[in-house]
């Protein structure tokens, strides 16, 4: 069967392929090899593999699968998400022009300014989420580059993919859009105009919290994208096999988790949007949310697992709800199957952030014990 012709949910399951014929295995095998032997004549054994920095089965097998997943025509995946952003950015030239959404992931934004201070690159911040403010700032001049993300993290702001396509087309630039806590399950850029989708696949995609990734996929690959497939081979920021193979593996429950999670994180939400201890609630499944309706349009399958919320009281407040929390984890990240929780205050004080927000990340568990463990947190 054609994988073009498959549900995303078949797949997902059959991710990595077909069965093993030299073990019978079915389930892909792990070629750690770092380098392919050439017979007598020197002609590689394998005209597919001559050395693992740009020739690795595991990477290939799961790059064809987030291909088909986001309806693109290649992928290329990174030993992280960040290392996937800066190779699209090492694309744009000294000089040249970027516009970027403003209150987004914090690493990306800090990466970005740095690099674009390196490289003279002109950066516009924008709030991508107001259509008219990202259309004004593609009309003062051209650009290279147009990068947003939605949902945002931690502001849970949804952007128009569409709306910023045509943004984009009119100063030129390419649409690149940072769609890792949507998932492909849920959201898929380039089906509704965007050039490039970056994902960091250690979040969701793997869902284990043990494995760092990052993709990109194109939706229509020309000569940028072989500068950054020939960036990757030459510097060599590549995922390894063994990664690989655990994102392979993630993948293939995808679907599954995120229906869970999703089922979860909507429940979380009505209940902390009707605690008296909770002031105010982001997640793009409430009504009250303002990308609600876009939501909707742009994320048919569910809202995604990840929300913010603000604690009644002070900073002290908040961090002693997060203290008395027992099943949320304080950690970093999102998308795993455990729950997460994050003062983002403490980690980037500067950028604005409410001292009183609590960024959760709602994972596979029974959703009662995680509304339990917030209202003890909470008071009830």
């Amino acid at each position: 069967m054609d994988l073009k012709e498959m549900h995303p949910d078949t797949l997902l399951a059959q991710a990595g392929g077909a069965i093993d014929l030299a073990s019978g295995g079915v389930v892909p095998p792990i070629q750690p090899s770092t380098t392919f032997v050439r017979d007598a004549d020197y002609a590689p054994l394998n005209p597919a593999n001559t050395y693992a920095r740009d020739h690795n089965d595991a990477v290939r097998q799961a790059e064809a699968v987030l291909t088909q997943l986001e309806g693109g025509d290649a992928a290329l995946l990174f030993p992280s998400g960040m290392a996937a952003i800066a190779a699209l950015f090492r694309t744009v030239p000294t000089g040249g022009r970027v516009i970027v959404q403003s209150g987004i992931y914090w690493g990306t934004t800090k990466w970005i300014r740095e690099f674009c201070e390196r490289r003279q690159v002109v950066m516009d911040e924008v709030d991508a989420s107001d259509a008219a403010a990202l259309m004004a700032a593609c009309a003062t001049g051209a650009a290279h580059l147009v990068w947003i993300e939605t949902p945002s993290n931690p502001w849970l702001k949804i952007v128009d993919i569409a709306v910023a396509k045509k943004a984009a087309r009119s100063c030129g630039a390419l649409l690149a859009v940072d769609s890792t806590a949507a998932s492909p399950i849920l959201t898929n850029p380039l089906k509704l105009g965007a050039d490039v989708v970056m994902h960091s696949t250690t979040k969701v995609i793997n869902g284990h919290s043990d494995v760092l990734g990052g993709v990109l996929v194109a939706r229509d690959p020309g000569a940028v994208w072989d500068e950054i497939a020939n960036d990757r081979a030459s510097a060599g920021a590549v995922m390894g096999p063994f990664e690989a193979w655990l994102l392979l593996r993630g993948m293939r429950t995808l679907p599954l988790r995120v229906e869970r999670m999703c089922e979860n994180a909507m429940k979380v939400a009505r209940f902390l949007e009707d605690h008296p201890a909770v002031e105010a609630v982001w997640y793009p499944g409430l009504e009250s949310h303002p990308g609600h309706e876009l939501a909707k349009r742009q994320m048919p399958q569910g809202f995604g697992f990840l929300m913010s919320f603000l604690v009644k009281g002070d900073r002290d407040t908040a961090l002693k709800v997060a203290g008395r929390l027992g099943l949320f984890h304080r950690a970093t990240s999102l998308g795993g199957v455990e729950s997460l929780v994050e003062h983002r205050h403490t980690i980037e004080p500067h950028t604005g952030i409410p001292e009183t927000l609590l960024r959760i990340s709602v994972g596979t568990e029974k959703a009662d014990d995680l509304i339990a463990d917030l209202g003890q947190a909470l008071g009830q």
